[in-house]
């Protein structure tokens, strides 16, 4: 076993034995990520400088018996959290040239810990798409099989965990972004409930759906990075003041009494029979462990797609109006007036996905329009946060699919959008609901590619999906399996 196959909380024990110094440490993964990255794309940025400056004030600190449980592991961020001194790009031209002045909650929660951020990674425009093929810095690409997409939005995060190049990574979830990639590269994704973490300083794609949480190797890793970003943040508006339990602490037990639902309406035509075949042999080990499976129903899940395409596209209209050539970002040269600056500046600055979904949204909201689209949408949405709950009268937690098929080869949905946005078919209704949902490795297709399933919990009740997660992760190898990068 090498320094890049430890966990973080492997790293924290290394550490505190002083086995490795966090600048070797830091040196070693700075040393992987310039090596792998030209084959996988993953990072936007790289923090040679800053992360051994880092890395330097973690070892002071772990000689002094001050380290806290994130001092001194390398950890990167999805590059749509603003970072002090640091390039924010989301991954957009309009962006390239941005430098944060200040420090997204999440990424000042990790600082106050003395992690070391190696790099800002790669990521789909503003968040938008289900490839990681969106960036204006080119598609990343999986670790398992550089011919196929890593999955979307947070893709850089995902890959980089994969690949071994960071121990660790934040990502954001507006409708599958972390869970759908997880799921693809064969590591740890969790949605948090929304309001659970702060979303301020993440640039804003969908206000009502956008979600931080952590990507990682295993569960127990999950549940300390969630632990040191998790809690109420009076700088957002939408952060829940409710108690953070202790995340490690329920990471023990059997799972005898607990009631793991399976919704009917998951489990139709049109599932890839591997993913299939992975998630009912997961169901079986689930039986074997102890837990009851019970069928359950969630009927608006057809209508969940639809509704989210609209919410989410109009709520990018809204938020992506801020990008106008004035304040910050790309500002044409030669326009003749100001309203040709505008149009020259977005023409220029965005992508054709972001553009497709800033038209999209505004159609919706326009005059006319906004009662039979909007507002229809904000009503059907209520009813599939109804069904969720009404299901969670029954059981614990729910167990399906995290995407339709495994990852699919760079370029076979990019001229085909209804296609590439059914690839979140199964997490799309997770964020309407507004509640949790995690994926972890679960098994492999017949060519490789690794199969992710989802654990959705009640509201803020993430310590039940990552003891279930737990569980099954104890029980199997899935996790233990390495990309060969």
């Amino acid at each position: 076993m090498t320094i890049f196959d430890l966990t973080l909380a492997e790293l924290r024990t290394e550490l505190d034995k002083r086995e490795f110094s966090a600048v070797e440490i830091t040196k070693a993964y700075l040393e992987r990520i310039t090596a792998t990255n030209p084959g996988i794309n993953t990072f936007i940025t790289i923090c040679n400088e800053t992360a051994l400056a880092e890395a330097e004030s973690a070892d002071k600190l772990i000689a002094a018996g001050q380290a806290s449980p994130l001092t001194g592991v390398p950890i990167a961020a999805k590059d749509i959290f603003n970072t002090t001194g640091l390039h924010t790009t989301c991954g957009s031209r309009i962006l390239e040239n941005y430098v944060s002045p200040y420090d997204a909650t999440a990424i000042s929660r990790i600082k106050k810990q003395n992690a070391v951020i190696v790099g800002k990674l790669n990521m789909d425009e503003f968040a938008m798409g289900s490839s990681n093929e969106n960036s204006a810095f080119g598609p990343v690409r999986n670790p398992w099989n550089t011919g196929c997409v890593p999955g979307g939005s947070s893709g850089g995060s995902a890959a980089s965990v994969a690949a071994r190049q960071a121990a660790a990574a934040l990502g954001t979830d507006t409708g599958g972004s972390i869970r759908q990639p997880a799921s693809h590269c064969s590591v740890v994704g969790l949605k948090p409930t929304y309001g659970r973490v702060s979303r301020y300083g993440v640039v804003a794609y969908a206000s009502s759906l956008d979600q931080v949480g952590p990507v990682t190797r295993d569960v127990r890793d999950c549940a300390l990075l969630l632990q040191a970003i998790a809690g109420y943040d009076p700088s957002d508006s939408t952060s829940v003041d409710t108690p953070v339990p202790d995340y490690q602490a329920v990471l023990k037990g059997n799972l005898d009494g607990i009631r793991i639902g399976l919704p009917k309406e998951y489990f139709i035509d049109g599932l890839d029979e591997d993913v299939r075949k992975s998630v009912e042999q997961a169901v079986a080990t689930y039986r074997d462990l102890g837990a009851e499976i019970i069928e359950v129903s969630l009927p608006h899940t057809a209508y969940a797609v639809a509704c989210y395409y609209l919410i989410a596209t109009a709520e990018a209209s809204s938020n992506l109006a801020r990008y106008d050539g004035v304040r910050f970002g790309l500002r044409a040269e030669r326009a003749e007036n100001l309203i040709d600056m505008y149009m020259q500046s977005r023409a220029a600055g965005f992508g054709t996905e972001v553009k497709r979904r800033i038209m999209l949204g505004t159609y919706a909201l326009s005059s006319g329009y906004y009662d039979a689209y909007y507002l229809k949408a904000q009503k059907v949405r209520t009813l599939i946060r109804q069904d969720f709950l009404e299901a969670f009268d029954k059981v614990d937690t729910l167990l399906t699919p995290v995407a339709p098929t495994p990852a699919f080869a760079i370029g076979e949905k990019v001229n085909d959008p209804l296609q590439m946005y059914l690839s979140d078919i199964y997490t799309i209704p997770v964020n309407l609901a507004g509640t949790c949902a995690m994926s972890l490795p679960c098994g492999f297709s017949t060519t490789g590619l690794p199969i992710g399933m989802q654990l959705i919990g009640k509201p803020f009740d993430e310590a039940t999906i990552l003891h279930t997660a737990h569980a099954f992760e104890q029980a199997t190898e899935w996790h233990r399996k390495r990309a060969d990068i």
